[in-house]
């Protein structure tokens, strides 16, 4: 974003030199992505090779804007992921022609079938016939001579195949019925071996299929859960991933089967119509008859299979793609919320008969008490629970008070409200918040903990690290293995390599948007840092507890193993407070001090004057400090970083008020008006935290007086909402809430999706405080539980 060195640019301008000629596959992958992300293939081909070279996404998003013609890092993310998907493609391309070519088979047209092939799909379709393979029927056919009797079918359609099969028995053939299926065998290999049938029968299947699933006979008790799909089918094309996922499951643990395919009435003919003109099949003479029944019997054997494995393949990387991307876009949310600051604060792990764990950190989030309470049964020691929370928090001066949100957690609440009702007047009063303890007890039981707290019981380290997640949510959460944070939809059935590269970029991105305090910052939060990783920000923290504090960025080379290279990529997200440097304190890039001194001098004051100044900036002209090193976007990102040095793109703080006296889900009552946090998103609506232990759900159908299409649109983790209860299930432990006003009828289509006439009746799964690993579609009634 500020520093924009252009040394290695490939776009046309004043000392950049144009990218090198590239060969005909990367031009290839140059022109699909570029298609794909909304840009020009020059710039993919910059940005490739800037990763390439080793730089990171958030270093090219932020100072490279010039060489990649401004690429954000949505963008590039994507890039990356499709650059490595397409490079093994064309590996696989190259391997299939050699392939081909050393059996002598390859012809001009089958060389321009393969280059032309814009999936790996097509490319193996292409390359079935030639592909080596275990012996098969059709083998076994061919060395009893029967090849020829096919062909002596097809080229007389007129003759009798029994006939014709007459002339081709053997000792290995013992009548016409045999010569006849093996005839019947080779064609239905040569059939499954077409490309473009293939192709054509995907497409179908894809247009045209349905998805059904039925339950296996004795299941229904054991698989209740899964009750909405016992008896399920829609269009395969349109399931949503939620739906998708939650039949995928239910057949794996054998709970239903899964069937799919064109309707049953038409669907068959259709595409035994196909594969016979793929035969070529027109006449109505005895040969005709025979190809005719052969094509039914090769859908019905061999191809119905294929197109199911390849559709159910197509199904659940649909479905993996989509929950990967909610989990991705919940998690950012989540780790992109506002912090409430860098106050003296007191973390309390609810608890009732082991008690509330108690935990103060100071301004900087170093732990300097801890203590255990037991103000609920069977101690029942409210008196002095309440007497040591009023001593702590006038001897350490808190000014946050943060409550876990899990167990006992409205009556710790309860008890914090009256303590402070109980501060002498000479007491500031600390603000309390109810925060999410999702994954405090994973991080307390972690060997980072151990680490970090040797000396402390586990259950205390919860509360430390409640109390550091309010002051600020992306320091403390990315000490947590982002899929125990519990914002996924069924995490647990998706590719996991995938899951944790996707959290692992989400992560990485929102720690380099915000920037690190280079000596406050822990471990594992500088390790996300651009060009670190654990290895080098275990070195700087040993360098920085060993010599103290960086009076530098420039210092951080001195850090043993940290090169250029990483200084590069790191340098610009790193800020030293109060330095002696101003600009270590902004996210100008080390590489671009230069350019914003010359800036600054134009106006004739000095730098720790103008910065912060907008007005005096505000004369300047962008254009005026282009060079040959630095264009316009890296300019005029410093004039900004000028403006509003070390800024924070976080929103500011707030926290939802939960209402008094309503503390269980029995409390609730249909119609009330209700304050609470967005705790998770998901493809059917959102999760509400509103203070009864039990997640409610606003259905997608309630989330807007309007039409709402993705969620997302509307509301996002962390978001602070107002709810209108609508239906409460107490024996499942199931809250519908909404949003919209209470007179405005549902808009049509806004509901849930329907399938077999009748309304869909999406599969709940429990509440948020369960499992974190899988939600369920949506329920009844715009109510869930979680899975």
């Amino acid at each position: 974003m500020l520093g924009g060195r252009s040394e290695a640019s490939y776009q046309d301008g004043p000392n950049r030199r144009r990218s090198p000629a590239l060969s005909t596959a990367e031009t290839r992958i140059a022109r699909i992505i570029a298609a794909e992300i909304n840009a020009t293939p020059a710039q993919v081909a910059a940005a490739a090779r800037l990763l390439d070279e080793g730089a990171t996404v958030p270093f090219v998003a932020r100072y490279r804007k010039e060489v990649t013609g401004g690429l954000d890092d949505t963008q590039l993310r994507l890039l990356s992921d499709r650059l490595a998907y397409l490079r093994e493609m064309e590996a696989r391309r190259d391997t299939i022609l050699k392939s081909i070519k050393e059996q002598g088979k390859l012809t001009d047209d089958l060389a321009r079938a393969i280059a032309g092939a814009e999936t790996k799909a097509t490319l193996e379709d292409i390359y079935l016939p030639f592909k080596p393979k275990r012996r098969t029927k059709a083998m076994i056919a061919r060395e009893n001579g029967l090849e020829p009797l096919l062909r002596a079918i097809l080229s007389d359609r007129n003759a009798n195949p029994e006939t014709l099969a007459a002339g081709y028995l053997s000792e290995a053939v013992a009548d016409t019925k045999a010569a006849l299926a093996g005839a019947r065998d080779i064609l239905a290999e040569e059939l499954s071996e077409n490309a473009t049938l293939l192709g054509r029968l995907r497409d179908f299947m894809r247009a045209e299929a349905f998805i059904a699933a039925r339950v296996l006979p004795g299941k229904e008790e054991p698989g209740a859960k899964f009750s909405d799909y016992f008896d399920h089918r829609e269009k395969w094309a349109t399931i949503p991933a939620h739906r998708a996922l939650a039949i995928l499951r239910a057949s794996k643990e054998e709970i239903v089967t899964i069937e799919i395919a064109p309707d049953p009435e038409t669907g068959a003919t259709r595409a035994t119509g196909m594969i016979a003109a793929a035969i070529g099949i027109a006449g109505e003479g005895p040969g005709d008859d025979w190809l005719r029944e052969a094509a039914g019997w090769t859908w019905r054997v061999k191809l119905s299979l294929a197109m199911y494995m390849d559709l159910l393949g197509e199904l659940r990387r649909r479905a993996h793609d989509e929950a990967i991307g909610v989990f991705a876009r919940n998690l950012r949310d989540l780790l992109l919320a506002a912090p409430a600051g860098a106050r003296p604060t007191l973390g309390l792990d609810p608890g009732i008969r082991t008690g509330v764990k108690a935990a103060v950190v100071d301004a900087t989030g170093k732990l300097v008490e801890t203590s255990t309470l037991y103000p609920f049964q069977p101690r029942n020691d409210l008196q002095g629970s309440e007497a040591k929370l009023i001593e702590m928090i006038r001897r350490h001066g808190v000014g946050l008070i943060a409550i876990g949100n899990g167990t006992a957690s409205r009556e710790t609440e309860r008890m914090v409200g009256d303590i402070l009702r109980l501060l002498p007047a000479d007491v500031p009063k600390p603000t309390k918040v109810v925060v999410s303890e999702a994954g405090a007890s994973v991080y307390s039981a972690s060997e980072l903990a151990a680490r970090e707290f040797p000396d402390l019981d586990v259950s205390l380290r919860g509360a430390v690290s409640i109390a550091r997640r309010l002051q600020d949510p992306l320091a403390e959460l990315v000490k947590i293995e982002p899929k125990s944070i519990g914002v996924g939809q069924y995490q647990h059935d998706v590719d996991q390599r995938r899951l944790a590269q996707a959290l692992e970029a989400v992560v990485e991105d929102a720690v380099n948007a915000v920037g690190v305090d280079l000596n406050t910052a822990s471990a594992p939060l500088l390790s996300h840092v651009a060009g670190l990783g654990p290895r080098l920000a275990e070195a700087i923290v040993a360098h920085r507890d060993a010599n103290g504090p960086f009076v530098s960025r420039k210092a951080l080379l001195k850090v043993a193993g940290l090169g250029p290279k990483a200084f590069e990529q790191a340098a610009g997200f790193l800020r030293i407070r109060d330095g002696a440097e101003p600009l270590d304190a902004s996210a100008v890039h080390p590489e671009a001090y230069g350019l914003a001194r010359r800036i600054v001098s134009a106006c004739g004051r000095d730098l720790r004057q103008i910065m912060g100044d907008g007005a005096a900036l505000k004369a300047l002209r962008a254009e005026d400090f282009v060079d040959d090193t630095f264009g316009l976007p890296t300019v005029r990102d410093i004039l900004a970083e000028l403006e509003k040095p070390g800024r924070d793109p976080r929103p500011s703080f707030k926290t939802a008020a939960f209402a008094e006296g309503v503390e269980d889900i029995k409390d609730l009552k249909p119609g009330m008006m209700l304050e609470g946090t967005v705790t998770n998103v998901a493809a059917f609506g959102a999760f509400v935290d509103i203070g009864v232990h039990q997640d409610g759900l606003v259905h997608v159908s309630q989330l807007a007086d309007r039409f709402v299409k993705d969620p997302h649109s509307v509301v996002k983790a962390g978001d602070v909402v107002k709810v209108r209860v609508v239906e409460i299930d107490i024996a499942r432990k199931r809250i519908g809430l909404s949003m919209r006003r209470p007179d405005t009828p549902a808009k049509p289509g806004t509901g849930p999706a329907r399938r077999s006439g009748k309304p869909a009746q999406d599969k709940g799964a429990r509440t948020q405080k369960g499992d974190n690993g899988a939600l369920g579609a949506a329920l009844r009634a715009a109510m869930t539980r979680k899975d």
